[in-house]
């Protein structure tokens, strides 16, 4: 059986708002609802974790309710294929709380996503998916357009911008990550046995922590994460194309 843990423990803060950017509406629905929504598209028999801050889930709840959507585990909806669960301290931690929730000895793929991705194609997921079947660690990835110039100086942290040393470089030697990232099920849950590192920025530098090579599919561009008053402008036209 496969599983989806859809992270989603924004606070909205870039948005300049207080209401969580997960529940900000596109076209008059909640953004996680259109990412849950999604995933449901893909496959009907995917399990779906939804993980979020305990002081979110009443909203959330009420969210439904209103927009008569699913509950978790609601008799008679598809909402029966789905759980929530509370977020951790970390993306990290509240990864591991969605895992808990997967049968020890359960076999198949699970991907983690992030709530404030609404626009994954079903071929992205898909391959996402089958790929990871035999490649065990899968991410979906797009080309930088931009040109890049790397920071340089020990202190460039602390740093103003005009006050920085930098250098191009060659930005075919990168890549854009997303999300769903896909992993064999027991290869996840042991690499998030690993004490927390800073170093954890996604789900593929855990596993990759814990030693297992990562393949790239192609990812597609309308995959946005929703961060900011623009992004959320980009999503309206998306929500329609």
């Amino acid at each position: 059986m496969d599983y989806i843990i859809i992270v989603a423990g924004g606070k909205g803060l870039r948005m300049g708002g207080e209401i969580p950017k997960q529940f900000l509406p596109i076209d008059g629905k909640p953004i996680l609802m259109r990412t849950l929504e999604r995933f449901h598209t893909y496959s009907e028999t995917l399990r779906i974790i939804l993980v979020l801050p305990k002081d979110q889930q009443a909203y959330w709840l009420q969210l439904c309710e209103q927009y008569h959507f699913p509950l978790p585990q609601q008799e008679g909806e598809w909402g029966e294929s789905y759980q929530m669960t509370d977020g951790g301290e970390t993306r990290f931690h509240s990864v591991q709380h969605g895992l808990a929730l997967i049968p020890d000895d359960a076999e198949g793929v699970v991907g983690v996503h992030d709530g404030v991705r609404p626009f994954p194609s079903i071929k992205v997921i898909r391959d996402c998916y089958e790929t990871a079947r035999t490649a065990k660690a899968v991410i979906p990835v797009i080309p930088v357009v931009e040109t890049v110039r790397q920071l340089c100086g020990v202190n460039s942290k602390l740093s103003t911008i005009n006050s920085l040393l930098s250098k191009t470089v060659p930005r075919n030697d990168y890549r854009l990550v997303q999300t769903p990232q896909c992993f064999d099920i027991q290869l996840l849950k042991a690499a998030n046995k690993q004490p927390y590192n800073d170093n954890f920025t996604d789900d593929a530098s855990v596993v990759e922590s814990y030693g297992q090579p990562i393949t790239l599919v192609e990812g597609n561009r309308e995959n946005i994460k929703i961060t900011t008053p623009y992004d959320l402008k980009i999503a309206e036209v998306l929500v329609h194309d």
